[in-house]
């Protein structure tokens, strides 16, 4: 029989790892089926967009995932938020992500993840998760230039957008962090939560005052345990 474990969020968020688990990685965890589950959020600010590739598939007693564990995993991530990252840098990324592009993802995960944790908490925000997201935002500094052919009319697209950074991939590492500054520093901080469901990991921005729970699928569970230990009671 497999040994329970707890996940490192666990501390946290009493997760409680099942027997179908197995560790690889960096906390990551693979089902046994092979297969890898998504975010089960999404809709949400770029940056817990990126706190939120890490969660618990099954409940309390559930699998954490990790989807962030390669850097094809994070071309994917990147492929399905590229509404939500610069036009330009999301089109002109070209060949595969690479494992440095992987580790400073996750190195900005890490940091927004103890930064909503504490904007949450209403605790004073870590010196050095703030230096790792002020750092990255750095690397999304643009500025509008003319292009090549407006005296003769042709740049009829309006202003070039130019990038400090060269490569494309940082750029939207950038975009995520600066993401990160506008919400955890700015008004909407106070809507940042955490969701209710024990076991879950997930953060999200309030929508409307009585919401709980990350999905309808953590407040349907939250809902059943309840009804059932009352039943038992």
């Amino acid at each position: 029989m497999g040994q329970i474990a707890f996940h490192p969020l666990g501390e946290e968020h009493g997760i409680i790892v099942g027997e179908a688990a197995t560790r690889f990685g960096e906390g990551a965890v693979e089902t046994e089926s092979g297969t890898r589950p998504r975010p089960p959020l999404s809709g949400e600010p770029l940056a817990l967009e990126l706190v939120n590739t890490t969660f618990v598939h099954g409940g309390l007693r559930g699998v954490p995932v990790d989807a962030l564990t390669t850097p094809a995993e994070l071309d994917l991530w990147l492929e399905e938020h590229a509404e939500a990252l610069p036009r330009e840098p999301a089109r002109q990324a070209s060949g595969p992500a690479t494992a440095s592009h992987l580790a400073g993802f996750r190195r900005l995960r890490e940091a927004l993840r103890e930064l909503s944790r504490a904007c949450v908490a209403e605790e004073p925000y870590g010196e050095r998760a703030v230096a790792v997201v002020n750092r990255a935002a750095r690397l999304a500094v643009s500025w509008p230039e003319i292009g090549d052919g407006a005296a003769d009319g042709a740049a009829d697209g309006g202003p070039v957008v130019r990038w400090a950074e060269a490569d494309p991939r940082l750029v939207m590492l950038g975009a995520v962090a600066v993401s990160g500054v506008e919400l955890l520093a700015g008004p909407g901080r106070r809507d940042v939560r955490a969701c209710a469901a024990p076991g879950c990991v997930l953060y999200f921005v309030r929508t409307h005052r009585r919401r709980e729970w990350c999905t309808p699928a953590c407040g349907n569970r939250v809902r059943v345990a309840r009804h059932n230990r009352q039943r038992r009671a």
